[in-house]
Order: structure tokens, then sequence, then C-alpha cells
């Protein structure tokens, strides 16, 4: 289970050291990709498998389960990390997320959100301020 905010920089070779803490569970294998919001998304291999076959699945006839499938698995990317415990993220998805030097990786349970940090801060402090209204509209899952 991925929780938790941390704050870390990306090198001029597009490597991101990954938290000693999440380490263990990418070490057989990760994806990172496109994701929402700006983001991109760090699956475990497993949990990326889990998901590829879910979007499979979906309906081609269908233009927003074409486009949506194009953004997750055209953009994917299998990453390794090296014996410092980075991976290298594509130039292409640095730029899909805007993602210059300083990043914040936030845990979000099956999987790892990576953030520019303002784009971050900004959107944290967006929710926080709807906090209510959002707590209003899930109230039945809470």
């Amino acid at each position: 289970m991925f929780i938790g905010e941390y704050s870390l920089t990306v090198d001029e070779k597009g490597r991101l050291s990954i938290p000693v803490k999440y380490r263990s569970s990418l070490s057989r294998g990760a994806v990172v990709t496109r994701g929402l919001d700006s983001s991109l998304f760090l699956y475990t291999d497993k949990e990326w498998q889990a998901l590829a076959q879910k979007l499979a699945a979906l309906p081609i006839s269908k233009a927003n389960t074409r486009a949506f499938s194009r953004l997750m698995l055209a953009g994917a990317m299998d990453v390794e990390m090296d014996k410092q415990g980075r991976i290298i993220v594509p130039d292409y998805l640095r730029d899909f997320a805007d993602i210059k030097k300083k990043v914040v990786i936030a845990g979000l349970f099956n999987r790892l959100e990576i953030w520019d940090e303002t784009k971050w801060v900004n959107y944290k402090k967006q929710t926080e301020k709807g906090s209510k209204d959002i707590a209003e509209t899930l109230e039945q899952i809470i």
C-alpha cells in the first residue's frame, strides 16, 4: 500500500530517486505512464497488469474509451530502479507533466503519483478549499 507525500528532485538525466519506503514494492518491476490532472502514475508491475487488462476489455467502439486507453497505454514505459533506487522518467512524460526539477511523489494506495511540485501545491490548496463540498458528494462512500 502506497501512502504519504515526498518532495524530491529530478536530475538532469531524468533520474528520480524513489523513497526507500516504496522501493521493495517496485523492485519486481514498475510502469510509469501519463496520469490525470497533469501528473504521472507509477504502478507496480502487478497493478499495471490488472489495469491494462481492464483497459483492454473496454469497448473500442466508444471514442472516450479509445482516448483513455491511448492516454494510459501508449504513454506507458517500463522502468527499473538502479542500485541507488532511482528510475528514469522519460522526456515525453516529464514534458506531459511539466516536470522540471522539483517533484512530489504522492502515495495513493495502489499507485504513486508524480507531480511537478508547484502544480501539486496548487492542486492541494484548491482541493483542501473545496474539501467540504467534495465530502458532501462522497457521503455514501465515507
